[in-house]
């Protein structure tokens, strides 16, 4: 499974971004998908995470409210609408795959490249 995350760019406080993670297979619609982001000298951590079946989400409690996960199965493809925008929010952002649900990394098998989100105050 390959996976392909884009959307990300530069927004203002208070702005919306949507992020996309396509995924290469059709076989992806049984995969977990989670978001994760890294900040300049920080380390990775999770933001968001969405079952293959859209029955269990989970978010970080820094995004919870602000953020909303989402997937088409059928156009094999998770989403993260970006709602509020914080400077803190500036990471780049990951979309990562896994058999097994989890908000940890270490059960991703699959991982993106990566797309920059850039917040200004």
């Amino acid at each position: 499974v390959q996976l392909q995350a884009s959307g990300g760019g530069l927004a203002q406080a208070g702005d919306s971004l949507r992020l996309s993670c396509a995924a290469s297979t059709a076989t992806s619609s049984y995969y977990n998908v989670g978001w994760f982001r890294q900040a300049p000298g920080k380390e990775r951590e999770f933001v968001s995470s969405i079952s293959w079946n859209n029955v269990i989400t989970h978010y970080a409690d820094s995004v919870k409210g602000r953020f909303t996960i989402s997937r088409d199965n059928a156009k094999n493809a998770v989403f993260l609408q970006m709602n509020s925008l914080k400077p803190d929010d500036t990471a780049v952002y990951y979309c990562a795959a896994g058999r097994v649900y989890s908000v940890s990394a270490a059960y991703c098998d699959y991982w993106g490249q990566g797309t920059l989100v850039t917040v200004s105050s």
